[in-house]
């Protein structure tokens, strides 16, 4: 059996002593057993009429090759370069020269080296506060061995750690100043180790009640700056709003209303025009107060006051009065309406 890390070189050595009596053709074969007992064995390099054939195994192609140049000397051993977690296996390696026949079998275990190692500390460094001291490589193959130690001052290691020295986690209890320094911690496994450092300051407790309102009144600070911001947006956005309305309300182009006066006067003309329109015979039915009506939305009617008789109440008295002068159309001697 052979372990080696990954990235590394394997020999797997296959020697083997000729008999007078084989006097046959030399052939040497190379065979792998998967560790997934579902794949079949594969030809991986073979030695045959003085030739090497070395392109069977894809996976192995160009990293697999005999050791000794010479193969009739008795050396039929291969070195398996830049080693991966898929060449673990048995191997086989077979020597035939009629009437002569061996074969020797070796198994390969590909580990991966711990590396990558990162130590940390989990929890807060304050007298009297309990954390942990962690130490996690980042790959490396099962099983993994660790080793603390403190480097700044080896003697002043607390007696409480000694029985977790050797595991990934060191949990600290009611810490004191006696346990700062720089620590370190060793991963290993079969094929190769790692390290990293630890620098650890326990240090006194924090002003949290200090810590805490900072953080609340900082928060209503800004609280506030943003509801101020936002009051300013809506007062402008308002302002923008009733300019664009008072805006639009005043238009240049609509005319003014029509006086009543001129409601009045368009009224009584139309009454006019429709007199011309009528005979003689039609003017007796037609009562003459209908040139003084006018539409109730468009005049108010003057207070009402006792009817005089005409005769008797002088022109600037009816003008006080509120009346509306009317012409009354005269008749011509043809009896038309002028």
């Amino acid at each position: 059996m052979i372990e080696k890390a990954k990235g590394e070189t394997a020999y797997l050595p296959c020697k083997f002593t000729l008999s007078p009596d084989d006097q046959g053709p030399l052939d040497i074969e190379w065979l792998l057993s998967p560790a997934d007992n579902q794949k079949v064995d594969q030809v991986i390099i073979l030695y045959s009429g003085d030739k090497i054939y070395d392109d069977y195994y894809q996976d192995l192609k160009g990293r697999v090759h005999f050791t000794s140049s010479d193969l009739k000397a008795g050396d039929a051993s291969i070195n398996v370069t830049n080693l991966q977690l898929s060449d673990i296996g048995t191997y086989q390696c077979k020597v035939k020269k009629a009437p002569g026949v061996a074969n020797k079998k070796i198994q390969l275990t590909v580990l991966v080296k711990p590396s990558g190692t990162r130590c940390y500390i989990d929890g807060s460094e304050e007298i009297g506060s309990d954390f942990k001291l962690k130490c996690e490589p980042k790959e490396g193959s099962l099983p993994l061995q660790y080793e603390w130690q403190k480097v700044s001052d080896p003697q002043k290691l607390p007696t409480s750690w000694l029985a977790e020295m050797t595991s990934s986690v060191i949990n600290v209890k009611n810490a004191s100043t006696e346990y700062s320094g720089t620590y370190s911690c060793t991963v290993r496994n079969r094929v190769g180790s790692d390290q990293c450092l630890l620098s650890l300051d326990v240090v006194p407790p924090s002003n949290r009640a200090g810590t805490i309102a900072g953080a609340i009144i900082g928060t209503l600070c800004a609280l506030l700056v943003i509801g101020f911001i936002i009051f300013c947006c809506l007062k402008k956005r308002r302002e923008e709003k009733y300019e664009k309305e008072v805006h639009h309300d005043i238009r240049e182009d609509v005319p003014p209303p029509k006086s009543r006066t001129s409601t009045a006067r368009s009224y009584i003309g139309s009454n006019h025009s429709s007199l011309g329109s009528m005979s003689p015979s039609n003017m007796e039915g037609y009562s003459k107060t209908q040139y003084n009506q006018v539409p109730s939305e468009d005049f108010e009617r003057a207070p009402q006051s006792p009817t005089l008789p005409p005769a008797k109440v002088a022109a600037p008295n009816l003008s006080r009065m509120g009346a509306v002068p009317v012409m009354i159309p005269a008749q011509s001697k043809d009896g038309s309406i002028v």
